[in-house]
């Protein structure tokens, strides 16, 4: 028979990351050896006190049942860790919510809050997920570019009024994926102004939180005040705690919104496996230098990158936060032609910048996700190449 499509699926293209990883394939069963810079995925484990839970909550029969929701005591801990980090206080009944992994619940939210139609603000180049949620929920988007002029932050006051008054929903992302840039607290202050004036509900990701390289650390948007009238949070263990496998992060803000998303999420699934949440509480409750030995880690790596590159006179602006470096190709490439040829000529892969929106056309993105001697041999790869 002929299985036909829905008209939706157009939106769900792989593209670009299907080519790319069809060129690794490629050069892989070739034998050639390639250093892959791609993926935004951690490479280290979870920290041995989590792994640890993880096990024990395993060996219990009970944890094992449906989970319907988060555990009182992951919500009790997400309260705690705000509070103490941000100085952000929440109603653990009312204003969290667990979701599995914030993709999850970045992807399913448009659906809750928006008619097909609607407008949605989104970056460029901004995270995929993005994108994917808007086409799930009908909605259009409406690109607001960020560029190195403006700190990467977007110009609010270049949003048409015809466009801002039929906006439903903001979408940020500070520290950001592809490009690592951290948010001010007064653009924060302008953010929620221009929420407020036109009634939009303003979702911040903020899963790279933990990872920064300063002594100023990234700035929760429910820190702002006024924010958590007009917008939710989300963030993530995936990235802060190297628990990406495990699927877990949370939403936190709003009633109203974390209520609806409950009710759209009760529908779709029953929850994060037990044994996982209590890790999870592990993880946010620690008192450990586990975080700032992860910190340290991703800064040599940054350090390495940025400084062996910036030898070869390939000018990259060294983050202040992310796992992510947003690199400008040299003249004459495109984003996706300069990836092929970094991989042909070097065997180093990265991802091109047009597949997070076509402001990203002419940049690349660099995953600080392997260890310092790799990424020495990366650079050493890159210099013998003759691409600079």
């Amino acid at each position: 028979m002929m299985v036909e499509l829905s008209k939706k699926m157009k939106h769900f293209q792989v593209g670009v990351f299907n080519e790319l990883a069809n060129l690794k394939t490629k050069h892989i069963k070739e034998g050639k050896e390639l250093i892959d810079l791609s993926i935004g995925s951690p490479d280290l484990p979870p920290a041995d006190f989590i792994k640890q839970e993880l096990i024990e909550k395993s060996q219990d029969a009970s944890n094992y049942q449906y989970a319907l929701k988060g555990i009182d005591q992951l919500n009790e801990a997400i309260c705690k860790y705000y509070s103490k980090k941000y100085n952000v206080e929440l109603q653990n009944d009312t204003e969290v919510s667990v979701v599995m992994g914030s993709q999850d619940g970045l992807v399913h939210l448009p659906m809750v809050l928006t008619n097909p139609g609607d407008i949605i603000l989104v970056p460029d180049p901004g995270y995929t997920a993005y994108a994917a949620g808007i086409a799930l929920a009908d909605a259009i988007p409406y690109k607001m570019l960020l560029n190195k002029e403006r700190n990467y932050l977007p110009s609010l006051a270049d949003i048409p009024e015809e466009v801002a008054q039929k906006a439903k929903l903001m979408i940020l992302n500070y520290p950001g994926n592809p490009v690592p840039a951290v948010g001010s607290y007064e653009f924060f202050q302008e953010v929620v102004e221009f929420a407020r004036r036109y009634n939009i509900v303003v979702i911040h990701d903020f899963a790279y939180s933990e990872l920064y390289y300063t002594k100023d650390k990234p700035i929760s948007f429910l820190s702002v005040p006024g924010a958590k009238e007009i917008g939710v949070e989300f963030n993530s263990l995936s990235k802060s705690f190297n628990m990406a496998g495990c699927r877990i992060g949370y939403v936190i803000g709003n009633q109203t919104v974390i209520s609806a998303l409950k009710a759209l999420k009760s529908n779709l699934d029953y929850g994060v496996f037990l044994p996982i949440q209590y890790a999870a509480v592990r993880a946010l409750d620690d008192e450990s230098d586990f975080s700032e030995e992860l910190r340290n880690i991703y800064k040599n790596r940054r350090d390495i990158l940025v400084n062996g590159l910036n030898e070869l006179g390939w000018d990259i602006q060294r983050p202040k936060a992310s796992m992510f470096l947003w690199a400008k190709v040299p003249d004459g490439y495109t984003s996706t032609s300069f990836t092929y040829e970094l991989v042909e000529r070097a065997g180093v892969v990265v991802t091109p910048g047009n597949a997070f929106g076509e402001n990203g056309e002419d940049f690349v993105r660099i995953a600080l996700v392997q260890p310092e001697a790799i990424l020495e041999l990366a650079v050493e790869k890159i210099r013998n190449s003759g691409l600079f």
